[in-house]
């Protein structure tokens, strides 16, 4: 009875539906778990927005680094190289002063021949600059992964496409794209589960939470400051992302099975989970 309360409560607290003040005295296992696991809707809305901008980006990315003109190597060769070689956490804090001295240097743009002032700092908010942040940064790691893929796509499949006179938009279409997501898919669902535990960074970053609409780690923090112990709620965090990432390898298996469906049983190439320690 006490958990159904704490749910109807604070299950949708992180979005602002519910009690608007946080549990103060005798704070239960329930309304943890609850708000906790409230606050992940955020971790969750971060992950699958930078993953979706991201891989859409990171395949353009991947195309324009494997072009001859250097106009156009280049920018997607810094940019990968920008942002795979500086650490995430500093990321955040640029982004971060970057958007707050966005409006006091004062945006302005024209339009119809009239000056308007651009309000700019709802950049300043996680729901927005924080998941810029990652769509940038998982867009240059999941590029390159894309282009080492797209480079090692069997001389002998682009041969035949050529033979069958597919060239163009409906060469990559048909035989280079599958091909490269064929064979980058294992990597990349090991960079999609990362990205999905760096929103935890989130919470660490300038980027303050709106009206305590924050993640899963605002309230474990604030569970462990007010019980004075931190094994409660931080086992709870950490059990919500095991639970998020075997839902990650459970879609990315199925995709990665759609993809190879196609092949001999024994060639099919399986996902293998490498987690990393730190980027």
């Amino acid at each position: 009875m006490i958990c159904a309360e704490a749910l109807q409560d604070y299950g949708l607290r992180s979005l602002g539906i519910g009690e608007r003040l946080l549990p103060r005295e005798d704070i239960t296992l329930c309304e943890q778990v609850v708000l906790i696991g409230s606050g992940m809707i955020w971790n969750v809305y971060f992950g699958v927005l930078a993953l979706a901008f991201g891989f859409v980006f990171a395949v353009a990315l991947a195309v324009a680094k494997n072009q001859r003109a250097r106009l156009i190597r280049k920018p997607a060769e810094w940019f990968i190289f920008i942002f795979r070689g500086s650490p995430l956490f500093i990321q955040f804090f640029m982004a971060y002063e970057a958007f707050v001295m966005l409006p006091r240097v004062g945006v302005e743009f024209t339009f119809l021949g009239v000056e308007i002032a651009a309000e700019t700092r709802w950049f300043a908010r996680a729901w927005l600059g924080a998941l810029i942040v990652l769509f940038l940064n998982t867009s240059a790691y999941a590029a390159e992964i894309f282009y080492g893929a797209l480079r090692a796509v069997p001389k002998g499949d682009l041969e035949a496409a050529d033979a069958y006179g597919l060239s163009g938009w409906g060469k990559f279409q048909r035989i280079t794209f599958p091909t490269t997501m064929r064979l980058a898919w294992p990597a990349y669902t090991n960079e999609a589960i990362f990205l999905f535990h760096a929103t935890a960074l989130v919470f660490f970053s300038s980027f303050p939470a709106f009206q305590q609409k924050g993640d899963a780690l605002y309230y474990a923090n604030y569970f462990a400051d007010r019980t004075f112990n931190p094994f409660i709620p931080y086992p709870i965090v950490a059990v919500y992302f095991v639970l998020l990432t075997l839902v990650i390898i459970g879609v990315f298996g199925a995709i990665n099975t759609r993809l190879n469906r196609h092949l001999p049983a024994e060639r099919r190439q399986r996902l293998r989970i490498r987690p990393q320690v730190i980027r």
